[in-house]
């Protein structure tokens, strides 16, 4: 079975989202020829090669389970540095009284910053849609993917046959084994970006690029 894919809340910015990026009612492709390239994964890599296989004279495949873009469209790069640029506006706003310069006390609306993040990832995800991709030639295939033997995979029951594979799957946060923590509504990168309420406190477990970014 597909995926379900993790966004929220369902309103316009979202909804035109999953339109690019896992469309619903979409047929896949009927696949009854043997891919040059069948590329597992749509995310930043699995776009990256699928579109340079193609765009070589290859005939590519391109299965995803969940979002097309991946974490860095979805839940990482592009989400996050709309929230850092608004935060680095408040950052200099403040800083103005040392050039002189009086605002007054500065006032955050959280839900409005939220609703522009979606709405500017909305407005990027036409670039990595299933519909763009397939004017590229590459046939895009949405669902579960399983090797069925050296050179055939099965999507959703479909039998794929392919030359060569790729398989650009990227991760999933890793959860920390943390006593009491799966008792308590804590938050992942594939779940903070739903928020549409500014939370009291919040803490950051994990130093990486988006743990940086979010602190």
């Amino acid at each position: 079975m597909d995926a379900k894919p993790l966004i929220h809340p369902l309103e316009e910015a979202n909804l035109e989202l999953l339109s690019h990026v896992h469309p619903k009612q979409r047929r896949n492709p009927d696949g009854d020829e043997v891919y040059d390239l069948l590329v597992i994964g749509a995310g930043t890599a699995g776009l990256v090669t699928a579109s340079g296989a193609a765009r070589l004279g290859a005939r590519v495949a391109l299965i995803e389970r969940a979002l097309m873009g991946g974490d860095c469209l979805n839940v990482g790069c592009v989400p996050s540095k709309s929230l850092l640029r608004a935060a680095r506006v408040v950052g200099e706003i403040r800083k103005g009284e040392v050039l002189g310069i009086s605002v007054g006390a500065v006032k955050v609306n959280f839900g409005e910053i939220m609703r522009r993040m979606r709405l500017r990832r909305a407005d990027i995800s036409s670039h990595d849609s299933a519909q763009r991709f397939t004017s590229l030639g590459i046939d895009v295939f949405f669902g579960d993917a399983q090797f069925t033997g050296p050179v055939e995979v099965a999507v959703n029951g479909q039998r794929l046959r392919f030359k060569r594979a790729v398989i650009a799957t990227g991760t999933s946060p890793a959860v920390p084994s943390i006593p009491g923590l799966i008792n308590t509504s804590y938050l992942t990168n594939e779940t903070l970006f739903g928020l549409t309420e500014r939370p009291s406190r919040l803490v950051i477990i994990g130093g990486g690029p988006i743990g940086c970014e979010m602190a």
